[in-house]
């Protein structure tokens, strides 16, 4: 079985106004088409796949996707999909928002942008958030790694500000997005050092060495067993995520260096996340 830790629903023009949407062709050289399909998502995925499907909220990047569509969505599959609620921090009315989508909707994660929204995580002010997160067994799915919209802060993208929150909240398991890429030693640094802190390896194939150089480094550290395997649909699919994690793991490597294991690719992408994560 496949799982797929990090897919987007987006209604597209509810959900995505200004300025996420006119520059997502910066994604990886493109226009990318944001709406999302289920029957495309089923078509490009392996038969078993179970996902992780969420929306986000970040006012600052334009980007508002409402919990109840999650909620939506996930009643119509509730045996291939597990919906995460999102939450803004800089806005008012997120604690009430955090309390009902979980409580009221029965959401089972909570995906955090600060870089989107424009919050640093580790500051104390929001440690209601995560206390609340590791006492109902909320895991994190937290956006980390560079972006093309321009109104994001990336400084508050990079992995090791989540290092002070695991700090502070041992018990809470989070999942760092795209290896918290073009900052991979730095992620790589914080989940070898936090038992409940990992990594997915989502939108990341298409930039092939880049790929292949984070998955070295992780071969390296010892944590290949961290790395959670995800797609970032719609910006590719689980299929070609799939088959790039293998194209990478078939190179030969530098001269004088040992190549990638493959088996512990294969690995990756078997991952048993829903188990890692306590969602089964």
């Amino acid at each position: 079985m496949i799982v797929d830790v990090h897919c987007h629903a987006f209604g597209c023009a509810e959900h995505i106004g200004e300025p996420f949407r006119s520059e997502s062709a910066r994604a990886h050289g493109g226009e990318v088409d944001l709406t999302t399909h289920r029957e495309h998502y089923h078509n490009t995925s392996p038969a078993d796949t179970r996902t992780i499907v969420i929306g986000g909220k970040a006012r600052r990047s334009g980007l508002w996707v409402d919990d109840t569509s999650i909620r939506d969505l996930v009643a119509r599959e509730p045996d291939r999909l597990i919906g995460y609620l999102s939450v803004d921090p800089t806005q008012p009315g997120w604690q009430d928002e955090m309390r009902y989508g979980h409580q009221e909707l029965g959401l089972r994660g909570i995906k955090l942008m600060p870089m989107y929204a424009g919050f640093d995580p580790a500051d104390p002010a929001y440690d209601p958030l995560f206390a609340y997160a590791e006492e109902h067994g909320l895991p994190l799915l937290v956006h980390t790694g560079t972006t093309f919209v321009s109104t994001a802060v990336l400084h508050w993208a990079r992995p090791v500000h989540l290092d002070e929150v695991a700090i502070r909240h041992p018990e809470l398991p989070m999942v760092l997005a795209h290896m918290g890429h073009p900052y991979e030693g730095e992620c790589l640094a914080v989940i070898r050092k936090h038992q409940n802190v990992y990594a997915d390896v989502s939108a990341l194939h298409y930039r092939p060495f880049q790929l292949w150089h984070s998955l070295r480094l992780a071969q390296d550290y010892g944590v290949t067993h961290k790395l959670l395997f995800g797609s970032d649909y719609p910006f590719t699919t689980v299929n070609d995520s799939i088959d790039g994690l293998r194209a990478v793991a078939r190179v030969p490597g530098i001269p004088g260096l040992p190549p990638l294991d493959p088996d512990k690719i294969e690995r990756i992408i078997d991952q048993p996340a829903l188990k890692l994560l306590r969602l089964e």
